[in-house]
Order: structure tokens, then sequence, then C-alpha cells
């Protein structure tokens, strides 16, 4: 029979702790990863970002109980990435635990070079999100919540604009759900069974730049010669008066018409009444 011991208050411990109660679990020691354990191989390279961290009261007899939960999202800023919100009554010890559940629960998603394949619009309970792939050098155009999942996926360069909801447990799902949701361009040829060629950009070469011949001082210019003022032109001499013009002779005038001789009369006819002539 194991023994039982008494403190003075007289609450009876079994082996230092209450009846029902196990031993004390064990943290692990400073310079053991739990990552390792987590992994199972070993991967020192995944990186934490608290994102959002809430606390919660509950109202009881004796007052007010504060507890803590803390969404956490862990990735290797190689394509993988995960979420996970842990609880607790301390702050620290939620984020630990929402550290290892993000590690349990990561992801591989499809980027290209720094940046996502194609635009996409995606939806988490009220939560909106969009993306849009970006030109390399124009950086993470994005909010805190959706900008901590982005940069621990490995993205460099992107647009982003959040539509709906701004709760943070929404909104990183919803990119979440997004970056599962992107295929590359490959993949999708592999999947329908088709042949992929890649795309073959012709590089312009630029042309051979002469160098530029060093300037020399350029010898001293004489100043040109004073020109003499021109002679002035003497004056026209005055044009002479034009002869009078004679003026003209009286025209004379018209001989008087002279009048129209009087017509005869005619003869009269043969059918005025006269006899007519025997035959």
């Amino acid at each position: 029979m194991a023994e039982i011991n008494k403190n003075p208050t007289g609450n009876a411990r079994a082996g230092g702790r209450g009846p029902g109660r196990g031993p004390r679990r064990t943290r692990p020691a400073t310079g053991e990863s739990t990552e390792a354990s987590l992994e199972g191989g070993g991967d020192s390279e995944l990186s934490e970002k608290v994102v959002f961290i809430n606390r919660s009261a509950k109202v009881v007899k004796g007052g007010r109980r504060f507890s803590f939960s803390a969404l956490v999202v862990a990735g290797d800023k190689h394509g993988r990435v995960g979420v996970g919100l842990g609880k607790a009554v301390e702050v620290s010890e939620a984020i630990r635990k929402g550290g290892e559940m993000a590690k349990r629960h990561l992801v591989t998603m499809s980027i290209k070079e720094a940046t996502i394949p194609h635009e996409i619009i995606c939806f988490h309970g009220g939560a909106k999100v969009l993306l849009r792939p970006a030109s390399p050098g124009t950086g993470l155009i994005a909010g805190k919540t959706v900008r901590a999942v982005l940069e621990l996926v490995g993205v460099k360069d992107v647009l982003s604009k959040s539509l709906g909801s701004n709760n943070p447990s929404n909104v990183v799902k919803a990119t979440l759900s997004g970056l599962q949701q992107l295929r590359l361009r490959e993949d999708i040829y592999r999947a329908r069974g088709l042949e992929f060629k890649p795309r073959t950009t012709a590089v312009a070469v630029a042309p051979a730049v002469a160098p530029r011949p060093v300037p020399t001082p350029a010898a001293r210019v004489a100043p040109a010669a004073r020109v003499a003022p021109a002679a002035p032109v003497a004056p026209a001499a005055a044009a002479a008066p034009a002869a009078p013009v004679a003026p003209a002779a009286p025209v004379a005038p018209a001989a008087p018409v002279a009048p129209a001789a009087p017509v005869a009369p005619a003869p009269p006819s043969a059918d005025s009444g006269a006899a007519p002539a025997n035959v």
C-alpha cells in the first residue's frame, strides 16, 4: 500500500501531487529541438510568426479567470506552410502549442520563382482575399495577416487585397485555401496527359557600344576680322516729268438720212370683178 503523506493543512498528497493526478510532465531541455521530434527528420529551417493573440475571460465566484489563444503560422520559405491555434492560461504556453500544431500541419504550395503562377480569389467564412502575381522587385503588397503567410511560403513579389472580413483566423485560412488551389502550367499538362514544352524566350543581345573618345582641348580660335561697313548707296536721279498728251480731235456730226420713197399702190387683181378675157 502506497504511503500517504499529509501536509499541515490536512490535504492528502500521493507522491507530492493531489489524489488522481499523475506525475508532472517534463519539459524538453533548453538545447533539445522540438522541431526534430515533430518533423521526424529535424528541420531547423522552420520559422514561426505569431499573427494574433486573443484574451478571453471567464467570470467565476471569486472573480475572472483569463485564458489566451495564439494564432501561429509556421513555414520553411520554400513552399511549405502551416497554421495552428494554441490555447493556454499563459501567453507563452499558447504560442508554443500553436507553433507545434502549425508544424504538424504543413502543406506544400505551388509557387513560381518568387511569385505565384496565376491570379486567384479565395474565400473562408466572411473573408475574401485576392492574390495577383507581380513582376520582380514589386515586393509584398499585403496586410500584416496575409503578409505573414506569404513570407513563410517564400513569395517575395505579389499583389493582394483583403475584400471581406478582417478576422485574422478567417483571413489566414482564406489565404492558405487560395495558395493550395494554385497550379503550375506543367502540372496541368501532366494531369491532362499532354507534352509540356517550356516557352523559350529569345534573349536580346545589346549591341556593342564603342567607347566614347576622350575630348581633347581644342585650339583657341582667333577672332574673326572686323568687317568694314558698306559704302552708302547714292540716291537715284529724279525722273523727268512726262510730256502732256494732246487733246483728241472733235468728231464730225453724222449726215442726215434721206426719207424713204413712197410705195406705189398695187394693180387691181383679176378677181376683183372684171370680166375674164376671151380666149
